[in-house]
Order: C-alpha cells, then structure tokens, then sequence
C-alpha cells in the first residue's frame, strides 16, 4: 500500500457505548483512490491500534480485489472450509461405527 493512495478520516463512532463513543473521532475510514474501496474500521477505542487495523483490512480487500479466486484472503477462508468438512466426515463415520456395533451386541443398551 502507498500511503500517497490513501485517503484517511477520523469520525465519530456508532453502536453501544453511550457518550463515551460519541465523544471520541476514533473510527477510521480509509479510501483507497485508484480502486475506491473504502474501509471503515472501530474496533477499539485506540485510534492508532484503528489506523493499522483499517489498513490490514484495506489489504486484506485490495489482495481479493486485485487477485480473486488467488487471493490470500479467499484461499485462507477455502482451507478453512475444507478443515471443517474433514472433521465433519470423521465425525460421522465415528458415529456410524457407533452405531453399527451397538447394532451388534444386544447386551448394550441404546438410548
């Protein structure tokens, strides 16, 4: 990211908190230029810990822009998917085990 690109305010921000969140200009909205993807980020109350966090995420959204079904971003979500459908498979084969030897020995009781 080339900070000449950036276009970074700091707002008000929204939601629970009461007057301590409207109050404060801790939210950041960062625009990239060239591509017009804009970022809002109030995460914390620290506008310094706001400014890196919109910026990863403006990364995050610029890398899915730029490099689609490539990017870092999507690739990390799809593993993530995979992992969750393998330990659902485990889990079910576990369970048919389960329940086919139950089947089998008429001394256990199912519930």
């Amino acid at each position: 990211l080339r900070e000449e690109d950036l276009r970074e305010q700091f707002v008000r921000g929204s939601g629970p908190g009461g007057q301590a969140t409207n109050k404060t200009s801790n939210c950041v909205v960062l625009k990239h230029v060239p591509s017009g993807i804009v970022v809002k980020c109030h995460q914390t109350r620290s506008l310094e810990t706001n400014r890196k966090l919109a910026r990863g995420i403006l990364r995050g959204k610029l890398d899915e822009h730029m490099h689609g079904d490539a990017s870092a971003v999507r690739l990390q979500r799809l593993e993530g998917q995979r992992q969750r459908a393998a330990a659902k498979a485990i889990s079910r084969r576990s369970l048919e085990r389960k329940r086919a030897f139950q089947s089998l020995d008429p001394t256990s009781t199912s519930p």
